[in-house]
């Protein structure tokens, strides 16, 4: 059978052509931002070694072809020196980044790659949009989650493996859309190596896929093969890494294990109701997702992809930095929320321009809500200024010989990371070579200034000498 092509009429090739260079400049210029901001926080030492030293150091392994090591999280949290982050959560994707380094060995080489990584989702998610409601609407749609609080939120969280995540989901749900069944497929498969817990949002599409009726053995497959790869990551390849599987058991207002919170949460539903909403941020957290897009996900069964993943944060009773907005965690659900949105809109059966509406008034919204967060920091002149604090925390730094072991504040960590091998100053002494002690203000993990007066006191008497000071940062050997 003869197959015939038919021309590509002129107009609708320059009509492609020209979305696309506009969709290139979205992309481009969400990047730039993404980037400054992330550099700006370098510059100015907003950066932590919890996070960015944490991938910087095992990432900077993968490229050396090595286990993704990393001795500041190993030694603070009580694994050892040698702990890979595999054993900490099960993120082998990020070793694609290995290769960067071999290039600039520096963390803010991670702080650029997530910026790309993060303003890839939008060529995905404006097709998504644009095949729905059209190109006006695909345009607010993309330009909203340019500028979401989640994905704010997350940049001004150092680095993580949820930079892979939103440009996955949106390619999953595009292709899936698309008809082109087997690269969905690939991107779900991508999914999983992000994190432990993504087979959650792999099911949670599988039971999309359910709802809907539009192929039942391939969702079936994703709910199975998600919930399996979860617990599989979580209770054997992280062991086979150093980790403890229950590390992150966060449930106990439900049950001991498992098992036991299922039944609990089974047999008195009403607990695992109240838990969904306290403390209250959660339910804060919940509506600040929602409310921006005035709800319209919760018209589309498309929702459903994003519910396990925020049940999974909601239910927990520990850890609560998990359901808090100012975390990267949100940043996992929002292309789904957007793209469910998008789908609930069209299910109201309105006509076209009443569809670009709302994306409008989802733009309008993302963009008053920008002010709230701190990447609108990147539009005053006077951020990009080093005040006289952070100028000593520079000489701080430059006092450190290039190879040394070194003790460092949290905020000092990722100056050092590139041309030493960083410890994190803590409570407990680990008698580094090096250290730099930080008595001018309270710095993670310290509550107060007083323990931190109290290590540099025992550091003095145990033989430590001081090179350096100024502003609060005295520079310490032995």
């Amino acid at each position: 059978m003869r197959v015939v092509t038919r021309p590509t009429p002129a107009w609708r090739s320059t009509r492609r052509t020209r979305h696309g260079r506009w969709v290139g400049c979205l992309t481009g210029a969400a990047a730039l931002v993404y980037a400054t901001y992330g550099l700006l926080r370098f510059h100015t030492f907003l950066a932590g070694s919890y996070d960015l030293v944490i991938f910087d150091q095992a990432i900077r392994s993968y490229s050396r072809f090595d286990l993704p090591v990393s001795i500041v999280k190993g030694v603070h949290n009580g694994f050892g020196p040698d702990f890979a982050v595999l054993g900490d959560h099960f993120s082998p994707i990020i070793a694609l980044l290995a290769p960067l380094y071999w290039i600039w060995d520096d963390p803010r080489t991670l702080l650029l790659a997530q910026a790309v990584l993060f303003a890839a989702a939008i060529p995905p998610l404006w097709v998504f949009t644009r095949r729905v409601l059209g190109s006006a609407a695909a345009y607010c749609v993309a330009g909203a989650y340019a500028l979401s609080w989640p994905i704010a939120s997350a940049i001004a969280f150092d680095f993580h493996e949820v930079a892979f995540a939103p440009v996955l989901t949106a390619v999953m749900l595009e292709r899936f859309q698309a008809g082109r069944r087997w690269h969905g497929v690939s991107a779900a498969l991508a999914l999983l190596l992000v994190k432990e817990d993504m087979g959650l949002l792999v099911a949670g599409y599988g039971l999309y896929l359910l709802a809907t009726r539009r192929d039942r053995a391939l969702g079936g497959a994703f709910v199975a093969g998600g919930l399996a790869w979860t617990w599989l990551a979580a209770r054997v390849l992280i062991p086979a890494f150093g980790g403890d599987p229950d590390y992150y058991w966060a449930y106990g207002a439900l049950g001991d294990d498992l098992p036991s919170a299922i039944t609990h949460a089974a047999t008195q539903p009403w607990d695992a109701v109240w838990l969904l909403v306290t403390p209250p941020i959660k339910a804060g957290t919940l509506a600040l997702l929602l409310l921006p897009l005035l709800l319209a996900p919760l018209r589309s069964p498309l929702v459903l992809a994003a519910l396990p993943l925020l049940a999974e944060r909601m239910l927990a009773s520990r850890f609560g930095h998990w359901w808090e907005p100012r975390f990267h965690y949100n940043a996992f659900v929002v292309v789904v929320l957007l793209a469910a949105g998008v789908d609930g809109v069209r299910r109201f059966n309105v006509r076209r321009p009443l569809g670009s509406a709302w994306a409008t008034a989802v733009l309008v919204i993302a963009i008053a809500l920008a002010g709230f967060f701190p990447m609108v920091s990147v539009l005053n002149p006077d951020n990009y200024q080093r005040d006289a604090r952070m100028r000593a925390a520079a000489a701080a730094v430059a006092a450190v010989p290039s190879g040394a072991l070194v003790e460092a504040p949290n905020a000092l960590g990722p100056q050092l990371s590139g041309r030493a091998r960083v410890l994190l100053w803590d409570q407990r002494p680990r008698w580094a070579p090096w250290v730099i002690a930080d008595i001018g203000s309270p710095t993670f993990p310290f509550f107060s200034v007083t323990p931190q007066r109290d290590r540099l006191t025992l550091l003095l008497r145990t033989g430590y000498h001081v090179v350096h000071q100024d502003a609060g940062f005295i520079v310490l050997t032995r």
